[in-house]
């Protein structure tokens, strides 16, 4: 029988899975809120809804970044926000580390815990922030097991 996954291996694999989502090729990233165990929402990267994805029509790009899309963070938050779902001290997993923007929003919405996969461009601030509130804040390493899967 195979080893079974860690809860936050469990957690990590599912935000793997849903960045397969992403419309925007800058980065495919997926997010999952946990809260006791139960995951309550999850996001990925993409556009507005019922509008022009990146990977349709191309990137607008500002200051070096893309503003098309709705980072994956920001998409589970709102799904929370358009059902009623309370994210106070809920975990996050995310593929990549949190922009600034979708730090300050994770930490209004009560995050209690932060877990990613890759580091990408991690802003001082947004990390200055996380400390100050006392937020962990944890790369996930890739476990080495093998699922069972052949």
């Amino acid at each position: 029988m195979a080893e079974r996954l860690s809860w936050q291996d469990y957690f990590m694999a599912n935000a793997e899975l849903i960045s397969k989502r992403s419309t925007c090729n800058r980065a495919y990233v997926g997010a999952v809120l946990v809260k006791d165990k139960r995951i309550i929402a999850t996001g990925y990267n993409g556009g507005v809804s019922k509008t022009a994805n990146c990977d349709d029509i191309g990137h607008q790009m500002d200051s070096g970044h893309c503003i098309r899309t709705v980072h994956a963070e920001m998409n589970a938050l709102i799904q929370c926000a358009k059902e009623g779902i309370s994210t106070a001290e809920t975990e996050l997993y995310v593929t990549h580390f949190p922009c600034v923007n979708c730090t300050k929003a994770l930490l209004q919405a009560g995050i209690g815990k932060i877990t990613y996969k890759t580091e990408y461009r991690p802003h001082p601030f947004a990390i200055k922030l996380l400390e100050d509130k006392q937020i962990p804040y944890i790369k996930h390493e890739v476990p080495k097991l093998s699922l069972g899967i052949d």
